[in-house]
Order: C-alpha cells, then sequence, then structure tokens
C-alpha cells in the first residue's frame, strides 16, 4: 500500500532503477499506473536528491501539458512516510508500439496514423515550453481505438527549470537522438522531430537505419546522419526524407509535418493537436538559452499497458539489403565508453542512456514500456486469422455516418457478426472508425478486440482478460435514438462551440456512474481540451464536464 491509499496490483514493467505499477486506487475506485523510481546511490555527492528532483520534474512536464495523446497524471506522492516519489497516473489499456513493431512493419498509412498522434502530443508539449527528447516506440503506447499515447518525460527539458546534470551532457536513447544534439545543439524542437522521424521510418521499413553491432559504430551513423532512402514508406517518403535531414533549421515545421501525415493517413477531419488557449508555439533555442545542456533522466519507461489491444497485425515484408541489428536493442553509453574513439573530437560531452526499454511484461527484468505478449495458450477464437472480417451482409454496406443512430447500429451489427455474440467490453465510436472487445467465453474472462471501418468489422487479436470490475454490455439493447439530442446537449453546455473532433463511448459500468452503463459523448477543438457529458442508457445526462474558460 502506498500512502494508504493505493494498492499495488502487479509490475507492468521494470528497469535497473524503477517499476511501474498496476495499482487501485482505494479513494476513487478505478485503477491507476504508479511509477516507482527507486533511490539509487551512484557515488556522487547529491545523487538520491537529484533523482528525486527527476521524479518532480517529469510530473511537473506531465501537468503542463494535459493532452490526450499524452498520458495524464493524476497525483504525486512525495511524503517523508515514503522512501521515494511515487507518480500517479492513468493505466493505459492497449499496448506498447515497440511490441507491435517487434512483429513486423506497418503499413504507411497506419504508421501516419500514429504519428499524427505523436505529433500531436509534441506539439502540445512544445507549446507549454516542453521538449520531450526521447521519442522512440518504446514511449508510445496503443489505446483500445489505436490512438497513440506519449509516456516518459523523464527526460524532458522544460523551460525556466535547471538542468540536473553537468553542462555538455547528452541523455536519450543513442539511436534517436538527432545529430544536433551530440554537437550540442539542444532546446531545438526540430530535435524531437527527427525522433519521430526515426520512429515513423522503423515503423514502415521494419529495421533501424542508424542502428549497428557497436555503440561507436551507431554513434557514427547518428552524428553523419545519413539515412538510406525508404523503400516501403509509400506515401511517407517525402515526408521521411524532410525530416530525417541533419540540419534541424532545414526540417519543416509542425503543423507541414502534420499536413503530410495527414495526408498519407488519408485523414479528412480537421488536426487533432490541441493547446492551452493563448499558449503559442515555443521558438527553436527557447528552451535551452537559460538552463543547462540536458537533464538526467528516469530511466523508467511508462508503459501502462494492460489487456486491450487494438493494433494491426504484421504485414508480410523483406529483410533490407543489409542485416540490421535486431529490433529493440538500445545501446547505453558514457564518455568512458568512446574515449579512445575519433569521434571524441565531434562529441561534445558525455552522453548517457537509459536501459533498454523494449522488453515485455513477460519480462521483468527489462524495462516497463511494453504490454503483456500474446497469449502463450491461444484460445479457440484467437486461433482465428487475425484481420478476420464481418459485416452485416454477404458484402460490405453503404456506407453511414458514425456518428448518427444508423451508422452506430450499422457498426453494432458488424461486431456481433464478426464475434458471433452480443456481449462487449467498453466501445469507442468515432468519426470515421469505433473499436469494442468481446468475450471469447463465459469463464475464462479472456476476450478479442474488433475494430469497424467503412461498413466493416475486423478482429484485431486477443485483447486480454476481464479483470476486477469489468464487465459488458449488450450495444444492441441500447436505444441509439437518444444520441442525436445528447449531441445537442453536448453542442449547448460543454463549452466547445465549434468542435472538430467528436466521439462516443460506452462505459459498461461506470464508477462516477454508480457503476451503471453509461455513454459518454466528447467534444474539442484546436484551442482546448476535451469536454464531454455523461449518461445513462435512456438518455438522462448525469454529468457534465464542460470545458473551463
Amino acid at each position: 500500500m502506498v500512502d494508504g491509499r493505493f494498492e499495488l496490483l502487479e509490475p507492468l514493467g521494470s528497469g535497473g532503477m524503477g517499476t511501474v505499477w498496476r495499482a487501485y486506487d482505494l479513494a476513487l475506485h478505478r485503477e491507476v499506473a504508479l511509477k516507482e523510481v527507486r533511490a539509487t546511490d551512484d557515488g556522487t555527492a547529491g545523487s538520491t536528491g537529484v533523482q528525486r528532483k527527476r521524479v518532480l520534474r517529469e510530473a511537473r512536464a506531465l501537468a503542463r501539458i494535459g493532452h490526450p495523446n499524452v498520458v495524464a497524471i493524476h497525483h504525486i506522492v512525495d511524503s517523508p512516510a515514503t522512501v521515494h516519489p511515487w507518480i500517479v497516473m492513468e493505466l493505459v489499456r492497449g499496448r506498447g508500439l515497440a511490441d507491435q513493431l517487434a512483429l513486423g512493419p506497418m503499413e504507411p498509412a497506419r504508421a501516419a496514423q500514429i504519428g499524427r498522434g505523436v505529433l500531436a502530443a509534441l506539439r502540445a508539449a512544445h507549446a507549454v515550453g516542453v521538449l520531450h527528447r526521447d521519442i522512440k516506440p518504446a514511449n508510445v503506447l496503443l489505446r483500445e481505438d489505436g490512438s497513440p499515447v506519449l509516456t516518459d518525460f523523464g527526460i524532458a527539458a522544460i523551460d525556466g527549470l535547471n538542468g540536473l546534470t553537468s553542462t555538455g551532457s547528452v541523455v536519450g536513447s543513442l539511436d534517436y537522438v538527432a545529430p544536433e544534439r551530440l554537437d550540442g545543439q539542444e532546446g531545438h524542437p526540430a530535435s524531437d522531430l527527427w525522433s519521430l522521424g526515426l520512429l515513423l521510418y522503423v515503423a514502415v521499413e521494419g529495421y533501424h537505419p542508424l542502428r549497428r553491432d557497436t555503440t561507436v559504430g551507431t554513434l557514427a551513423a547518428v552524428l553523419k546522419g545519413e539515412v538510406p532512402p525508404p523503400r516501403r514508406a509509400g506515401a511517407l517518403t517525402a515526408l521521411l526524407q524532410a525530416l530525417l535531414v541533419t540540419d534541424p533549421n532545414r526540417r519543416p515545421a509542425a503543423e507541414q509535418v502534420d499536413r503530410m501525415l495527414a495526408e498519407a493517413s488519408g485523414a479528412v477531419v480537421a488536426p487533432p493537436y490541441t493547446a492551452a488557449a493563448g499558449s503559442p508555439p515555443i521558438e527553436p533555442a527557447h528552451i535551452s538559452a537559460s538552463q543547462p545542456v540536458t537533464h538526467a533522466h528516469s530511466p523508467v519507461s511508462q508503459s501502462m499497458t494492460h489487456a486491450r489491444r487494438s493494433a494491426p497485425q504484421p504485414i508480410t515484408h523483406t529483410p533490407p539489403p543489409w542485416p540490421p541489428t535486431p529490433p529493440g536493442r538500445n545501446h547505453r553509453w558514457t564518455a568512458a565508453g568512446v574515449a579512445s574513439a575519433v569521434l571524441i573530437a565531434v562529441v561534445v560531452a558525455a552522453v548517457a542512456l537509459r536501459p533498454d526499454s523494449t522488453g515485455s511484461q513477460a519480462n521483468p527484468t527489462q524495462s516497463a514500456g511494453t504490454s503483456q505478449p500474446l497469449s502463450a495458450n491461444p484460445s479457440p477464437s484467437s486461433e482465428r486469422p487475425s484481420g478476420t472480417t464481418a459485416a452485416t451482409g454477404s458484402a460490405a454496406p453503404a456506407a453511414v455516418e458514425l456518428l448518427t443512430p444508423d451508422g452506430i447500429r450499422q457498426a453494432i451489427a458488424a461486431f456481433e457478426t464478426a464475434s458471433g455474440g452480443k456481449e462487449f467490453t467498453s466501445a469507442s465510436f468515432h468519426q470515421t472508425h469505433a473499436s469494442t472487445g468481446a468475450p471469447i467465453d463465459t469463464e475464462s474472462g479472456r476476450y478479442d478486440n474488433y475494430t469497424y471501418r467503412d461498413g466493416v468489422a475486423t478482429r484485431q487479436g486477443p485483447g486480454g482478460t476481464l479483470t476486477g470490475g469489468d464487465t459488458t454490455i449488450q450495444l444492441s439493447s441500447i436505444d441509439w435514438d437518444i444520441l442525436p439530442e445528447l449531441f445537442r446537449t453536448a453542442d449547448e453546455k460543454l463549452g466547445v462551440p465549434n468542435a472538430t473532433t467528436r466521439y462516443v463511448l460506452v462505459d459498461p459500468a461506470w464508477t462516477f456512474n454508480n457503476n451503471r452503463p453509461t455513454i459518454k459523448v466528447y467534444l474539442s477543438d484546436d484551442y482546448g481540451g476535451t469536454a464531454y457529458l455523461a449518461a445513462d442508457t435512456d438518455g438522462t445526462v448525469v454529468k457534465i464536464y464542460a470545458r473551463e474558460r
């Protein structure tokens, strides 16, 4: 028990200096993720105190942002009764992007969707003076609806806060660090965009273009910044070539990157980015102007993934022209490791990196950064090929606007046909797609994930096991004719007059509605956070969470 309130349930992953736990909040009756960063003494004066400051720095970075594509912070436990601080965060139910990519590369359109969500998180962070500085697959989670969540701000550079390590140090994951950072240029938002470009390259090509068998070899490749032309990137090719240039001033602005990602993903909706009102994007070098080059970093990746899986299955791919280092191997390096290399003339100072953080929950010796692996004992349902599709008839029905009574009924009918049942876990309905989970039997609690798009429901694979107070609902039993009135109420009451994004969530047993089935209608625009209302299945509005003005 932590702070007399948070009951530790199970570790989600561990690294060299800490653990991320799935925990239960006894006060609010919900599951959360607790990040424990254990105090270590590396022999330097005040090292334990510095580590405490790192934890607080990460919490403050997360608190500044507040964006749906950034893991939400709930609370921090920092009292004399605790040996070290604990960060209390939302429990993201899904899987890690690193886990997904370990199965094979993605189609360019899907990678562009994920990249756009990560970019939205970065733009929100940059707008309030926070640079992430460690963008990589292990620090991206995929929610049950497939949307990405950026985690691990342990080494973020924060405008107005002093650094925690000596001037000249560089921290981050070597193979994702931008070349200019190795040359002493810190505080540039474009450095995060370089890392995003590499993440997308790895996602579509299936290997890391700069990773070598030795640390010195990887260091040399990063410094040169010579990335081979992508071969499988398709519509992402132009963007990758624009982002992966050594001069940060030649990389496209975030707005242009967003447009290119939208085009590559086939999106027709408004950009998902929302930032705090009145927070203009920071200019290059603003963050580094008043502080040392870097901050020491928190070693544990915030991968609080559990249960549901919604990312697509791997596609067939051919190996790159030369044998790359296997995915998932990170490098940990210091000045001592490269002191004898000729590259020392280029590297300004020591470089310290975190331990490997692409392990899975099944291997707690690796860093917290991933979700549970696919079941080792597949159920009869999970033996069906991932990607199994079904619609309400022999052919996909004519397209119907999804966020309407008929649109949602059509999606539910497709889910029932694909799954062979009528019971479902929580469900989300968006403007272009929907997702849910379907139990595969009545005893084990195991369920599969399904997505719906363009009139077709697709099984995405095993979702995990229902635990605790999890329950199911017959989505078809809801009178969806209540939906237009709920949207009218949302438009009137939520303080989002020109919403660019709308979606609906169904919670089979919402804690804040006496564990009754609840429909939540969400609205957001380009200038503020998400607002929503909650209603019973008969349309009675029970709670309104309007946007604060």
